[in-house]
């Protein structure tokens, strides 16, 4: 492999290694190569070792592509670097935890204890279920704060809250808060009053009122206030008057907020109490504990502090994880990388001005940290800012159309006050630039899309680079569709099926509204106490007519073989045996269905909902819209669909910017929380109830309303997702609008025209590859099956009631659950990617000798499908294999069980006959084997599979027996 050399901007990254850098890495700019590079150059002195140089990035395979780049470029391999700090905040923190976290708790006066089993919650749906079993809970055990209760309209707006203060480092201690954190909560008034003052200020020299004033015309129409609450008049003055007085800053900003205060205190403190006495810890606590251990235990802090630092996408980082960066160095050795421009994750309590005010924060970040002994030394340091300039991804006309985005207004009317001096001009190394930048419009803005792709493939007038350098004409994966809200992703890849067009989506998906999730509820509704809803879902689906299902509800008279499937269900105990019996009966295989069961198993199994309690789980996940990430395949060649979030990283070609539409992005503003908390007004309460008239009521806050006109929503965050959309391009950008583009398209300098929305029917023919040539696409149409469906669930569940038996004390129970199952493979997963895990029991550390020990390439969790002829049928049975391990002669596959018994092996043979059929049609010139690896005692079975004919006979088992 060659080494690309350097530019001049790029080795002084690289040759930079002592002392305080905030480095302004654009995209394509080489950032990762360098970041590389750097690291290596320091490792590679006589005196440094990987364990003193913490490299923090923001997700696993970030982390992990690091670690391969720095392999290329260092002396170290990636065995060596195996347990390196080349890790993301959350990993690092749990590290510090597991070693030096037993007592932190006691910082925060807390009598619970952090173990080595206490386990990491990083499913948000499962911390949302857990949150909900902790508040109903703390309803009945503090009924002091009823009136808050009566405000509330959902328990997630507090989790939410507590998420967002966590992020900052506010936390409450058993009898307060910690340190300054209730000066936070109080807000700064000098701050607000400059916000104030600059809203209330008369426009055009004196003759316009004030933007706030203009605001507030419309104060307390559609509101209910309480009689303290000024009329418009009094609030706003009198006729003529251009500007509120200035007293009205103080009366809106001081308002008694003790009770408020005390509620947030006792949820926060008395959840993480219920989080620690369950032997769980969030992400957000996770950051929390690390940095209250780091602050005040010197001993702890002198251990972990390293002699580099160096954090990637800094643009990304939260507050406390700034201050982390700080107490985790122990030298003046600290490097921030990262762009501004790309700062889109605000959700997740990202923080812009960490990077906009690097130097500011930096010191007065230090400042608080030393505020009563030596914590940081970075205090007082000047840093040097280097700025990465060559753009090694998109043509000259792109990056230009990227730089106009950030000063693009998002609103009719709305004047930019974008940071447009930091904006650092990149330079393109593009081989050509014959960039088409083009907007289209159509009332029918799907069809529109897909027709525009279609002119484009193969169009030489859309040339792209090829692999020798040269232009060639676009193919369907050359092109990505950008949106900002998944929503009309999913809707464009339903059109996009009707017309059999090569499309995947990857992003979040609202899982809960899929035909698998709504067939599964129904039968759950149907096995427990709401049967109408569910047979009548049930029904429908069958084909019945309305009146048909009329009176079937009627009459409690329901097909003979629904009843014998619903009294089939009832004998099962295992909810995930009940789900994987739905999915089979009506052939939902692939990544929606593993989805939909993985998610609901990992929520029974991790909280103590019962079966009605999953119902309504699903329920709020179908009402509230639910998201999980899924990325489906549609083959190689194939357009990607994807939110701007979920793009932030990649490049493509050609980009389609969809759904340029107003009120869609930027989204139209949703309903804000009840509680929130904002810089710098502080914690505020926006309804409040009363009995202060004749009937008790909730009242609308008219502070609140106020002080929220003196912190209008900006838009430059909808900006920087502008940016991030446009700079994934390469050659050619495409924005597309339906009947009302957006306020960002009429201002972009982009010729935008009414285009045509007919789409040409695909005929896709033979499924296409996957990215390995032995995972097959699943076709459509088939009846489906997967080799769970073809196995004897009485095992499982056999094993399920022992396991539920045995006494705490056995060391080794006949089966520690799916859980624990599911736990071992995600680690077998992630080692043999190279992820930066550690083994926490025997099952994983026998995984990692075994991994170890294989000389070959593998491959993990590749997805495989069999199509099979049955008696004139197409049937195909899809599955996961756990490992398949390739050498020059051979292919081995590998399955992982945690069992302490042979007793399901010949129903885990079923399963790996179907994988062995698959793998040995792909890879004709090598012997194929299949065999189990049992976790329990690190042994392997070699699996004789089933032949054709053999499996043939299990699906007509398996289908006599469901029906």
């Amino acid at each position: 492999m060659t080494d690309p050399t350097p530019n001049d901007r790029q080795r002084e990254l690289i040759e930079s290694t002592e002392g305080v850098y905030l480095v302004d890495a654009g995209p394509g700019t080489g950032k990762t190569f360098a970041i590389a590079r750097r690291y290596g150059r320091i490792v590679d002195r006589p005196d440094v070792e990987p364990e003193d140089v913490l490299l923090a990035t923001f997700t696993r395979s970030a982390a992990t592509e690091m670690k391969e780049r720095i392999v290329d470029r260092s002396a170290y391999g990636l065995r060596e670097l195996a347990d390196a700090p080349i890790r993301t905040f959350h990993s690092h923190c749990h590290d510090v935890l597991r070693e030096h976290g037993y007592a932190a708790p006691t910082h925060l006066g807390l009598d619970e204890r952090i173990t080595g089993s206490t386990r990491v919650v990083d499913d948000e749906l499962i911390e949302s279920e857990r949150f909900r079993e902790f508040f109903g809970g703390f309803r009945d055990d503090h009924p002091e704060h009823a009136e808050f209760y009566r405000v509330l309209s959902e328990p997630g707006e507090l989790l939410d809250l507590i998420r967002e203060l966590a992020s900052k480092g506010i936390v409450p201690t058993t009898d307060g808060w910690y340190r300054d954190g209730e000066a936070h909560l109080d807000g700064d008034f000098e701050a607000f009053k400059e916000r104030f003052d600059a809203a209330n200020r008369p426009r055009n020299d004196g003759r316009k009122q004030s933007a706030l004033r203009e605001d507030l015309s419309g104060f307390g129409r559609d509101k209910a206030y309480l009689p303290d609450a000024p009329s418009k008049s009094e609030l706003r003055g009198g006729r003529g008057t251009k500007r509120l007085d200035d007293d009205v800053a103080g009366e809106v900003f001081h308002e008694d907020r003790e009770d408020l205060k005390a509620f947030v205190h006792d949820v926060y403190v008395e959840y993480v109490r219920f989080a620690l006495r369950r032997n769980y810890l969030t992400f957000g606590f996770l950051q929390l504990f690390a940095f209250v251990l780091l602050r005040e235990d010197p001993r702890v802090r002198e251990a972990a502090q390293f002699e580099y630092v160096m954090v990637d996408e800094f643009q990304d980082t939260s507050e406390i994880q700034f201050k982390l960066a700080l107490l985790l160095s122990g030298t003046d050795n600290f490097c921030a990388v990262g762009d501004w421009k790309q700062s889109i994750y605000s959700f997740q309590y990202a923080d812009v001005r960490n990077i906009l005010d690097f130097e500011e924060r930096i010191e007065g970040f230090a400042a608080d940290l030393n505020d009563d002994a030596d914590r940081v030394s970075l205090a007082g340091t000047d840093p040097t800012r280097i700025e990465l300039r060559e753009n090694y991804r998109s043509t000259a006309s792109v990056i230009d159309l990227s730089e106009r985005a950030i000063a693009t207004p998002a609103a009719s009317g709305e004047e930019v006050d974008a940071p447009l001096d930091e904006v650092v001009e990149l330079s393109s190394n593009a081989a050509f630039d014959n960039t088409v930048v083009e907007g289209i419009r159509h009332e029918d803005e799907h069809e529109a899309v897909l027709s525009k792709i279609q002119d484009i493939v193969g169009d030489d007038d859309y040339a792209v680079e090829g692999e020798d350098g040269e232009p060639r004409p676009p193919e369907h994966g050359d092109i990505a569709v950008f949106t900002r809200t998944r929503d009309y992703g999913r809707e464009l890849l339903d059109v996009a099926d009707e017309y059999g067009f090569p499309m995947a989506y990857d992003g979040g998906i609202e899982l809960f509204r899929t035909d698998p999730a709504k067939l599964l509820l129904a039968w759950l509704r149907i096995l427990e106490s709401d049967a109408d809803r569910g047979w009548a879902v049930v029904l429908e689906r069958a084909g019945y007519a309305f009146d048909e299902i009329a009176r079937a509800l009627e009459t409690e008279s329901y097909p003979d073989d629904s009843v014998a499937f619903r009294d089939a269900l009832r004998e099962l105990e295992s909810v995930g045996a009940v789900a994987r019996r739905v999915l089979d009966r009506y052939g939902f295989t692939g990544d929606t269905a593993d989805l939909l069961l993985h998610t609901i198993q990992s929520m029974y199994d991790s909280t103590t909902a019962t079966r009605g309690e999953l119902i309504r789980f699903v329920e709020r996940g179908v009402e509230t819209g639910t998201t999980v990430d899924l990325s489906a395949n549609a083959g190689d060649d194939a357009v990607t669909v994807q939110t701007i979030h979920t793009a932030k990283g990649l490049e493509y070609p050609v980009v389609v910017m969809a759904n340029m539409n107003e009120g869609r992005f930027p989204p139209r503003a949703g309903g804000s929380s009840v509680i929130e908390y904002r810089d710098p007004v502080g914690l505020r309460l926006r309804k409040r109830y009363s009995e202060v008239r004749d009937y008790p009521h909730v009242y609308d806050n008219w502070r609140h309303d106020v002080l929220r006109r003196c912190l209008p929503r900006e838009y430059d965050e909808e900006r920087r997702l502008l940016y991030v959309a446009v700079s994934r391009a390469e050659n050619h950008v495409v924005f597309a609008a339906g009947e009302e583009p957006n306020a960002f398209l009429d201002a972009l300098p982009v010729a935008t025209e009414e285009t045509d929305a007919s789409v040409e029917p695909v005929d896709r023919g033979e499924p296409a590859d996957a990215e390995l040539p032995f995972a097959v696409t699943a076709p459509d149409g088939p009846i489906g099956h997967t080799p769970h469906s073809l196995m004897d669930e009485s095992v499982f569940e056999e094993a399920g009631e022992r396991m539920e038996t045995a006494p705490e004390s056995e060391p080794e129970p006949e089966t520690r659950g799916m859980d624990f199952g599911s736990r071992v493979h995600d680690f077998a997963e992630a080692y043999a990617l190279g992820d930066d895990v550690t083994p926490s029991n025997d099952h994983e550390r026998r995984i990692v000798a075994f991994l170890d020990d294989l000389p070959g390439e593998r491959h993990v969790e590749e997805p495989v499908t069999l199509p099979i002829d049955v008696d004139g049928r197409r049937v195909t049975v899809s599955g996961i294999v756990d490992l398949v391990h390739v050498t020059a002669d051979r292919v081995e596959i590998i399955d992982y069980k945690t069992d302490s018994t042979r007793r399901a092996q010949s129903e885990y043979r079923k399963q790996l006959s179907v994988y062995y059929h698959v793998l040995d049609e792909w890879f004709g010139d090598k012997a194929v084997t299949a065999s189990l690896f049992y976790t329990t005692d690190g042994t392997r079975k070699r699996i004789d599979p089933y032949s054709i004919e053999e499996l043939r006979a299990l699906v007509r088992e398996t289908e006599a027996r469901d029906d």
